[in-house]
């Protein structure tokens, strides 16, 4: 009898088995070679900007004019001669300057939101700093190309093609750095 509760168990185990299968460990996709660097190249990846960003304009106007003008006459009755001399005069001189220079660095960063059928990435980062009771916003928004990363996986801003980067803040600074009530009011109707 022992045989035979063998026989029907290696029966029923060779009738009930499954194939077995197994998973790749690792997706060709997404798998990076060994050699390779950490550039950031799929959605969701991280990549750090450089900001540096620098302005300058300089506007200078000049405006000069100046205007005489004279009358002179004689006039003579029964030998009285009378000299009659009338002049104006008048010159203007204006001179405008504007000059206005800006300097943004910042390091930060971004993720892929999107890779576009190029191969182009669209990269999106938010970055906000409270600092002595200031808030700091800092965006980014750019199409990257691929070839534009460094190995160290870093990008400089002005390697962002369509780039959308600004910094706002709130607090006691900005609150300071604005006008008063009066400097307005006075600027508006051109007093000051």
């Amino acid at each position: 009898m022992g045989k035979f509760v063998i026989l029907l168990s290696g029966l029923a185990c060779v009738l009930t088995h499954e194939q077995a299968a197994a998973e790749q460990l690792y997706s060709r996709d997404s798998w990076a070679n060994l050699a390779s660097d950490v550039r950031a190249r799929d959605v969701g990846d991280i990549i750090t900007v450089v900001i540096y960003e620098s302005a300058s304009a300089t506007n200078r106007v000049g405006t000069r004019s100046g205007k005489d003008t004279s009358l002179n006459g004689n006039v003579g009755v029964a030998g009285v001669d009378e000299t009659l001399s009338f002049g104006l005069g008048g010159n203007y001189r204006g001179v405008g300057e504007t000059e206005r220079s800006d300097r943004f660095v910042a390091t930060m960063a971004a993720q892929i939101e999107e890779i576009l059928p190029n191969g182009d990435f669209v990269i999106v980062g938010t970055q906000q700093l409270h600092v002595n009771g200031d808030r700091r916003d800092i965006k980014v928004r750019g199409q990257v190309r691929s070839i534009d990363i460094s190995p160290s996986n870093t990008i400089a801003s002005s390697r962002l093609a369509n780039a959308m980067i600004s910094f706002d803040g709130k607090g006691f600074a900005t609150r300071s750095a604005k006008p008063g009530l009066l400097n307005r009011i006075f600027s508006f109707l051109g007093i000051a």
